[in-house]
């Protein structure tokens, strides 16, 4: 089954959201409080799915769907007003206030499309990927997970895959912008 990462913008928010899952058989959800403790559990777990209730400070929608969309499937549950500030197409959105079964329903539904995503990054698909943000990283000078985000966004810009860009790269193409 798919990893579920919670973020909330408050307590009561997470919590409700661990009970409502745990009564659906979501039991196994790891619940994070802040943006940097986001940004590191969804850099720890690799992929999954991501179920976000209100705005977590520090951590706008569409900068998450950027560094972590091609991993991650999210789901982002808030009212009309902030819904409309993410415009990522990658996120998932349900309008506060929705019933429980909205909510499990669209997360059952978001678990179904992670796991028929294309093949998951061989070890040796990882370490070229790797390989190439280092390289990026020493030709800028800027920390990984902004080479990431640099790779990502230059990848979205010309529709290549991320191992196609990590070949051309240390093959000498230093077209990267």
């Amino acid at each position: 089954m798919a990893r579920i990462v919670i973020a909330g913008a408050t307590e009561a928010s997470r919590a409700q959201l661990l009970r409502l899952l745990a009564a659906s058989g979501y039991d196994n959800c790891r619940a994070c409080a802040s943006a940097g403790e986001l940004r590191r559990t969804l850099a720890a777990c690799e992929d999954g799915v991501v179920v976000i209730a209100g705005a977590v400070a520090g951590c706008p929608m569409d900068d998450l769907a950027a560094d972590f969309g091609e991993s991650f499937r999210i789901l982002l549950i808030g009212r009309p007003e902030a819904l409309s500030r993410c415009e990522s197409p990658g996120v998932f959105k349900l309008s506060y206030p929705c019933a429980g079964g909205a909510v499990t329903g669209a997360l059952e539904m978001l678990i179904q499309m992670h796991s028929m995503r294309l093949p998951r990054r061989t070890g040796d698909d990882k370490a070229l990927v790797e390989r190439a943000k280092a390289l990026i990283m020493k030709e800028r000078g800027i920390p990984e997970p902004e080479a990431h985000r640099a790779m990502q966004q230059y990848c979205m810009r010309h529709g290549m895959r991320m191992t196609e860009y990590a070949e051309r790269l240390l093959q000498g193409g230093h077209d990267h912008d």
